[in-house]
């Protein structure tokens, strides 16, 4: 199989997945146990996990914005009023917040530096020599 094909269908399936997650996230956000927004911090961090899974596993960018691009495709599908008026993501402080989390995390992950391209190890320059007091003036 040729790369482009591979990498092609891979983001493919990444976004599709984004998508899942995205879709069941933003269903989920509103669920509230007492002042505690339950379904906010689980969907939260279950879109991170998978965002930061994928950049990990693929060590591909471009997977992780196929998966962000699913992840908020769904989330602005979704969240207009539907064909019966009802709106999933209100207008409310945890639907805000909602919003700008999924947005902040996918930005987070997709522009987070690449570690394997770093140096393994850092070069020092070679140490000037060290000149006594006495040999400073001499000079």
């Amino acid at each position: 199989m040729p790369n482009w094909l591979s990498r092609t269908l891979s983001w493919i399936a990444a976004a599709l997945v984004g998508a899942v997650y995205g879709t069941a996230g933003t269903i989920a956000h509103g669920l509230m146990w007492g002042v505690v927004p339950v379904g906010l911090i689980v969907g939260g961090i279950a879109c991170a996990a998978l965002l930061v899974a994928v950049r990990t596993l693929t060590h591909d960018r471009g997977a992780a914005v196929a998966t962000a691009i699913g992840m908020i495709g769904m989330l602005l599908i979704i969240s207009g009023p539907g064909p019966g008026g009802s709106v999933i993501v209100p207008n409310t402080p945890v639907g805000l917040i909602w919003i700008f989390l999924i947005c902040g995390i996918a930005l987070l992950v997709i522009a987070w530096p690449s570690l394997d391209r770093l140096p393994s190890r850092v070069q020092t320059p070679a140490a000037a020599p060290t000149l006594t007091p006495a040999e400073r003036n001499e000079s």
